[in-house]
């Protein structure tokens, strides 16, 4: 940093965070709040400063700022909302859980931005009859379902398993057949007349493959 700099150390204090969230959503709709936090949780670097700038333009102003893009903030934080957004949706259609011994169904992703809290509710709606945990070896935290609520929870793993390899040690004596099934699915929709590299790309980027089951036997379209 700059020598000449002054550091400012602001202490988190609940009580005033509350106060601004509350005049926040005086001023912002459902959809504005939402974005702030979306952008909150892509853990941009300096992406704090345009939430500050941002918050500060809407509390200072009467109007409705949210469409108001000629001020970087403003901007800044729709385009960075977006992309969260976006990746949310992808980890809920890639997600792929193994059984484990213990009838757990776990699954292992590394997200762009950190969606684990945004993708929660679809995974408690969609599984609600089973228990399952989502981690996300990027952060090293993941989120656990028990049949009754959600929780963050924090895992030890050995390198191996927290990247996606080896997760057999953890699996139940069926779930090589589960794979199987999956893998065999996988290539009888694969219809060679119908590849289409590109699209297929586009909708599932390389870089979640590795912790898909489909991907583990080298099937592909390329």
């Amino acid at each position: 940093g700059n020598i000449f700099e002054q550091t400012h150390i602001v202490q988190k204090k609940k009580n005033n965070s509350e106060r601004v969230w509350k005049s926040l959503k005086k001023k912002l709709s459902k959809d504005a709040q939402s974005q702030l936090y979306q952008t909150f949780l892509s853990e941009l670097p300096s992406i704090e400063n345009s939430l500050l700038q941002y918050i500060q333009y809407a509390l200072k102003n009467d109007k409705d700022i949210t469409k108001d893009f000629s001020h970087h903030a403003v901007l800044t934080i729709t385009q960075t909302a977006k992309k969260v957004y976006r990746e949310k949706h992808r980890m809920e259609a890639f997600v792929r859980f193994q059984k484990t011994a213990d009838d757990l169904y776990f699954s292992i992703i590394e997200p762009d931005f950190n969606v684990l809290p945004i993708i929660a509710p679809h995974f408690e709606s969609r599984y609600a009859d089973q228990r399952w945990l989502i981690y996300d070896a990027k952060r090293k935290y993941g989120i656990y379902y028990d049949l009754q609520q959600t929780t963050e929870v924090q895992l030890n793993f050995n390198a191996d398993v927290a990247q996606g390899n080896n997760i057999a040690s953890v699996y139940t004596d069926d779930e090589e057949m589960y794979q199987q099934l999956w893998q065999q699915y996988f290539k009888s929709v694969n219809i060679a007349a119908r590849k289409n590299t590109k699209l297929h790309i586009q909708h599932m980027p390389r870089r979640y493959w590795k912790f898909l089951p489909e991907k583990k036997t080298g099937l592909s379209f390329l």
